[in-house]
């Protein structure tokens, strides 16, 4: 039970404090505060839903800001771009603004969500891991810079790199 409670808090302190998972490239910085705060919130509604049950996964919000610093940095074959206007389009709905007609990608096929899912599942590994990795070094003592400026900040990984998805 305790480990449980652990895990929770984790979660729930990680929905602001995990750093937010881009694309490799140096667009991390680009990325519209809009977009910051609805992961943040996408994060604790995700946090909500694990308590339930659901299986914990990288939001809607996190597939949009890491396509869109993808989209900078390289260009971006179909499915990926059908999957990119997908979850912009979620995004915008949250936000309540109104997406073009032309822009309007309301659904996907099997095929693509399953790629969705894929994404979205890797984005919430990375980001435990990089939870992880920075606990660890807390424990250490090696990492003051984050005791003394506790932020979301941006985090590079490079297996879309190593992946040719694009």
């Amino acid at each position: 039970m305790a480990e449980k409670v652990d895990y929770w808090i984790s979660n729930a302190v990680g929905a602001f404090f995990d750093p937010i998972i881009v694309m490799p490239g140096g667009w991390g910085d680009s990325l519209p505060e809009a977009i910051k705060t609805q992961i943040t919130l996408e994060r604790l509604i995700m946090n909500i839903q694990g308590l339930q049950g659901d299986q914990m996964t990288g939001t809607d919000a996190e597939a949009a800001a890491y396509l869109y610093t993808a989209s900078l940095t390289a260009p971006m074959g179909d499915h990926w771009v059908n999957i990119y206007m997908y979850v912009f389009n979620q995004v915008m709905k949250h936000q309540k603004i109104e997406v073009p007609d032309d822009l309007k990608v309301e659904t996907l096929g099997n095929y693509e969500m399953g790629m969705l899912r894929d994404l979205k599942a890797w984005i919430y590994r990375k980001r435990v891991e990089a939870r992880q990795q920075r606990d660890r070094e807390e424990r250490r003592g090696k990492n003051n810079k984050a005791k003394n400026n506790p932020q979301q900040n941006t985090f590079h990984e490079d297996k879309y790199k190593q992946d040719p998805i694009f």
